[in-house]
């Protein structure tokens, strides 16, 4: 549709239409899909299709390639966010029983779907191996939304909140190994053990040089640092690193989790992990958009080539029900073995079912290391699965939260007031009035978000009264 327009414009013109269109519609979008109550990340997906070459065909392939950067980028964001939940005193305490939890259900659900795939399907090794790798990773933002939106509270969440932390780390670990095996068997080499040791080596070298860039960010950012500084800093650093791994041609999401980890345990300091959560939205946006435009419906249909004799379309369903069965049963076990209480045990799985962000990102990098058909199958199905678990992922949390008595929907329960004062019982109305007043007090007053974003345009705006302390208010 805008194809004709474009021809008669230079590249940067061409360039920020389509960064503005690609920007507006998924906003749009989000309106649309609010009502329906999906999270944002379906919106922003289904823009991309809707925009992309099978639909209105808003967007210039030359856009969609020279934007390959984005999944590194938005990668940094949502991994270097991640540490911020890595706090060492919390993981003390049930480290050891997480972790074994964490391996079962990442683990279990991998090696369900490599069966499936592999032996069942019999699909080729390439696309076996980097598919059930990417089955281990979850999106814990669904998650913990849902917890925040409940209030939920006790073993359950605790566990569920250190296993959706841990869980991305092995899956990353998973697909660095997966990715080595598929271009061995892509070129005919073979898979040896240093094949499979290699890429743990350098994923641990990774993880030392991200905690090495978090030691160099806190020591850059001190107290005294403006707030616009601290976001300047951040993001540069950020970048630096997704520079150096691009370079070296690994993923960033463990290193940048490492160095979120490492400041946040040195400095605790939220309040960066809140502005960039701010500043991050248009990136994440982006990112999306540029996955749905890049989605191919018609690989749904159609055999699927050198992958495989199966549509793709049935290899995304069976991908999507073995992986929600793999992860409920490697929970399942893990609890067991670790004997934790049979409400965690039955129902932590219902919560580890969303998948968006992090596969998404690795699947698009997997795509571009694995090329060829093998690479644009693997990229569908994660688009095509990530949009049905984020469209039960958020119920199936709530019911797993509720299942498994972590919230309460009762008054009484949510907000608990004392039914006595002076020895004396107070009326109903009276307490329903003390009910309600504290679930007020208890109300977030302004986005935390928000707010920290807020302040850092505050100590930058050089004509702040803040920052001009002996210019007085004038006075009436």
């Amino acid at each position: 549709m805008l194809n004709k327009l474009y021809e008669g414009l230079g590249p940067s013109a061409v360039t920020i239409i389509s960064v503005s269109v690609m920007l507006l519609l998924g906003f749009l979008m989000t309106r649309v899909t609010s009502r329906l109550r999906l999270p944002n990340v379906t919106a922003y997906i289904l823009t991309g299709i809707l925009i992309g070459p099978f639909c209105l065909d808003l967007i210039p392939q030359r856009i969609v390639d020279g934007t390959d950067f984005l999944p590194d980028i938005a990668l940094s964001f949502i991994a270097f966010g991640t540490g911020e939940f890595f706090r060492f005193d919390s993981l003390k305490k049930n480290g050891g029983k997480v972790a074994v939890i964490t391996v079962f259900e990442s683990l279990v659900a991998s090696l369900f779907v490599f069966v499936l795939t592999f032996f069942v399907l019999k699909l080729n090794t390439a696309f076996s191996v980097v598919l059930a790798a990417l089955a281990a990773a979850t999106a814990p933002a669904s998650t913990l939304m849902t917890i925040r939106q409940t209030k939920a509270k006790g073993d359950f969440v605790e566990t569920l909140l250190q296993v959706v932390a841990l869980d991305d780390i092995i899956g990353l670990l998973a697909y660095s190994i997966a990715i080595s095996v598929a271009v061995a068997s892509q070129t005919g080499g073979s898979v040896s053990v240093m094949s499979v040791i290699k890429p743990i080596l350098i994923n641990l070298g990774v993880i030392a040089l991200g905690g090495l860039f978090g030691l160099v960010m806190k020591l850059i950012i001190s107290k005294s640092s403006s707030s616009d500084n601290r976001l300047i800093i951040s993001v540069s650093l950020l970048f630096a690193f997704c520079g150096v791994c691009a370079m070296l041609g690994i993923s960033p999401l463990l290193g940048c989790m490492s160095m979120g980890t490492v400041y946040m345990n040195l400095s605790r300091d939220d309040k960066l992990f809140k502005q960039l959560n701010y500043f991050s939205p248009p990136i994440l946006l982006l990112f999306f958009v540029r996955s749905g435009v890049s989605f191919d419906l018609r690989a749904l249909v159609k055999p699927s080539g050198s992958v495989g004799a199966y549509p793709l379309l049935v290899v995304g369903v069976l991908y999507f029900i073995v992986r929600i069965l793999g992860k409920y049963a490697g929970a399942f076990a893990g609890c067991a073995v670790v004997k934790k209480p049979g409400k965690t045990r039955n129902y932590l799985g219902l919560a580890l079912i969303p998948q968006a962000g992090v596969a998404i990102g690795l699947a698009a990098m997997g795509a571009r290391t694995l090329g060829g058909e093998t690479g644009a199958a693997l990229n569908t199905i994660i688009l095509a699965s990530s949009v049905l678990y984020e469209l039960i992922g958020p119920a199936a949390a709530k019911l797993s939260l509720y299942l498994s008595g972590s919230y309460s929907d009762k008054i009484e329960d949510v907000a608990p007031v004392e039914e006595e004062a002076g020895g004396k019982k107070k009326t109903e109305v009276e307490i329903l009035i003390e009910r309600i007043n504290k679930i007020r007090s208890e109300l977030p007053q302004e986005n935390p978000a928000e707010k920290a974003f807020t302040e850092a345009a505050v100590d930058y705006d050089p004509y702040s009264p803040k920052n001009r302390p002996g210019i007085r208010k004038n006075r009436r």
